[in-house]
């Protein structure tokens, strides 16, 4: 008995042993280490095709199809405020032939909850452009040309200049309750297109995103609604722009008054995975005759009414009703990963 009892206190002794031992190699392992904080840089980018350049309800490309493409570095300050800057490219027809649109453009968006603010500086860069109307003409005083970019009488009384570069800074704001998102969106320029004149453009965006359960295709395609109202204001342009003999009692040889104008366009988009697929009525209250003065359409009619910015009454439609169907890819590098 006492054998038994030696054996069972022997055993009780070397189980309790390896169990301390075993603890003892549990105790000395090193933790997982964490995983890797996310890297604060992303790059988006993307490109896209329309059936129609429409930028603020005036034709960019004379309502004919454009490519667009965009390259974005970012940089995450935190999750409430992003840096960024980026460049993007449309194919384009000017009135001065220009080659393309090359934008170049940086910011911040900050973020506070359901507001999301945006502020940058944007420009506009037009290379390749060729004088439109111009002849070997002495320039007035104040002219906003080059010497061998002079403005001419020509068929439509429409003149441009070869470089229509400018730039505008930029204010924007959306807050989202729900499926619904709106807000306003500012601009100034100082020389819009390069015409002299000062530019703002005044803005409200609204936005309603349906809901996943709403998915169109079984879920796979998600689809929003959304509209815009916009006004843009000008000042005067220098006398490159100016014109003789126009109806009285106003004549402009030392520039003239660009046109305001009321802008709008609303649609409705589709997107599935990477890509959308937007379709868009667009609309100005410009006159034909206001389109032709501000646009410089070359491919003006000369069947209008004369008016004071236009006294030969030439008519452009590049400012009225378009329909516009896109077709854009957008996303980041961090979501490949």
């Amino acid at each position: 008995m006492k054998k038994i009892v030696l054996s069972a206190v022997a055993a009780l002794a070397l189980t309790t042993m390896a169990t301390t031992v075993f603890a003892a190699d549990m105790a000395v392992k090193a933790p997982a280490p964490p995983p890797p904080p996310p890297s604060p840089w992303d790059i988006a980018f993307g490109g896209g095709l329309m059936t129609d350049y429409i930028w603020r309800g005036v034709t960019q490309s004379g309502h004919q199809p454009s490519v667009t493409a965009f390259f974005e570095p970012r940089y995450n300050i935190n999750s409430n405020w992003q840096l960024y800057a980026g460049v993007s490219g449309e194919s384009i027809r000017f009135a001065n032939s220009a080659a393309a649109e090359i934008d170049f453009y940086g910011g911040i968006r900050p973020t506070f909850g359901p507001l999301a603010l945006d502020f940058g500086i944007w420009e506009y860069y037009y290379p390749g452009g060729t004088c439109y109307g111009s002849g070997p003409l002495q320039p007035p005083p104040g002219f906003g040309g080059s010497a061998s970019c002079l403005p001419v009488p020509w068929v439509s009384g429409n003149v441009a200049k070869d470089d229509a570069s400018f730039y505008e800074v930029y204010a924007k704001a959306t807050y989202t309750i729900d499926a619904w998102a709106f807000g306003p969106t500012f601009y100034y320029s100082p020389n819009f297109l390069n015409t002299g004149a000062d530019g703002e453009y005044l803005s409200g965006i609204v936005t309603f995103t349906a809901p996943s359960s709403w998915a169109l295709f079984n879920g796979q395609v998600g689809w929003y609604v959304s509209g815009e109202f916009g006004h843009q204001w000008f000042g005067t342009s220098d006398p490159f722009y100016g014109v003789v003999g126009a109806p009285a009692p106003a004549s402009y040889a030392s520039g003239i008054p660009e046109p305001d104008y009321n802008t709008w366009n609303v649609g409705v988009g589709f997107t599935w995975k990477v890509f959308t697929l937007d379709l868009r009525y667009s609309d100005t209250d410009l006159s034909k005759e206001e389109c032709s003065a501000f646009t410089s359409d070359p491919g003006a009619t000369v069947d209008g009414t004369p008016i004071a910015i236009n006294p030969v009454g030439a008519r452009s439609n590049w400012c009225g009703a378009a329909f516009v169907a896109k077709l854009t890819t957008s996303l980041t590098l961090g979501s490949l990963k």
